[in-house]
């Protein structure tokens, strides 16, 4: 059985000695490190459950992106409040430490204040993705008393962007920007990596987001592996000529791990079925929130439990079996990037194949 202490500034440690290694995380800072014990490896997952949780609250949205994978309109459902609470018990018991919360726009979904103080209470930490319509100030009041973290979408031109970003940095809430990369809008990553718009001036980080081919239409031509500025973009994001902390989504992998000399230990692979799972509204469970248009899932019913899924699902495990597997051949990267996307081989930007 795992052991838990927690240290001074909210500092959790966890033990899994059976396992033969530690889990460090930081409630507030959003700190995580996985530890192997002197003389072992790194585990390639964890049998006791997922680390992080990404859960869809809602498929409601009134911004009709055309590029959203989720599909989210002003008819989209919301999960069952009761429902929520029953992830994150049994997310809890299992030891998951934060969930991402998405949708959809999170933030209207109507018991969105009471998701994020249960969420706390529960000991899992929330975090959030939003498009900025819809933050109230008791909502505001909510994610400054209970979330990790806030992720803003950037859409040109901008303006809603900006004042979402003031918004929260001004209350203190540690704001994030997620920025989807593809072969039109590099143009601007690479602008705003040299000089940063005013608005980001108190973000805590600039995270690329992959693009990918889903949504209500997908665009091929949009792929950032057609782009001719893609070593100019990971060598700029990830050197000290950046003028913005940066980040990356597992989708961006393969092209840091081939373009760059980013230090691995810095850069992780997809952890999808591995340490980190997806609910959707509906109370169906994936690997990866981009399967949820492409696969059945398994339902999260009154006979089943999320760690029955996590143990005992063909499909969870053919995302395990896809990382260890050796597609890549005798890629020098694979022991880090572990194949790449095993959902969209376009988004393997490594040029090996």
């Amino acid at each position: 059985m795992p052991t838990t202490t927690i240290g001074e500034s909210n500092l959790r440690i966890t033990h899994y000695k059976d396992l033969g290694y530690s889990t460090f995380f930081n409630a507030r800072t959003g700190f995580f490190a996985r530890v192997p014990e002197a003389g072992k490896r790194e585990p390639f997952w964890s049998p006791h459950g997922p680390e992080l949780m990404d859960i869809s609250i809602t498929n409601w949205c009134d911004k009709g992106c055309v590029f959203c994978y989720k599909s989210s309109t002003r008819h989209g459902s919301h999960m069952a409040l009761r429902d929520y609470k029953r992830v994150i018990d049994e997310a809890a018991a299992m030891g998951t430490h934060q969930v991402a919360l998405g949708g959809g726009n999170p933030n209207q979904h109507p018991d969105f204040e009471e998701i994020l103080d249960y969420t706390w209470k529960k000991g899992v930490v929330p975090n959030y993705t939003t498009n900025g319509r819809g933050l109230t100030d008791a909502i505001l009041e909510a994610t400054a008393r209970n979330c990790g973290a806030v992720a803003v979408s950037a859409y040109a031109p901008y303006d809603e962007t900006a004042d979402t970003i003031r918004r929260l940095t001004e209350r203190g809430i540690k704001t994030n920007v997620h920025f989807i990369v593809d072969r039109e809008s590099v143009d601007t990553a690479i602008e705003w990596l040299r000089n940063p718009p005013v608005f980001m001036q108190n973000v805590n980080a600039l995270i690329f987001l992959n693009y990918k081919p889903s949504g209500r239409k997908v665009f091929e031509e949009k792929l950032l592996r057609h782009s001719d500025r893609q070593d100019e973009f990971f060598k700029l994001a990830t050197s000290s000529e950046a003028k913005l902390k940066v980040g990356f989504d597992a989708c961006c992998v393969s092209g840091v791990f081939a373009r760059t000399s980013a230090s691995t230990a810095l850069v992780d692979a997809c952890d999808a079925g591995r340490f980190s799972l997806y609910v959707s509204e509906d109370m169906t469970v994936y690997p990866c929130s981009f399967q949820s248009g492409l696969a059945a899932g398994d339902k999260l019913d009154d006979q089943t439990t999320l760690l029955d899924i996590w143990h005992r699902s063909e499909n969870v495990r053919s995302f395990r079996d896809y990382f260890a597997s050796n597609r890549c051949g005798g890629c020098s990267h694979k022991k880090t990037c572990m194949n790449g996307c095993p959902l969209f081989d376009e988004l393997v930007v490594c040029g090996n194949r």
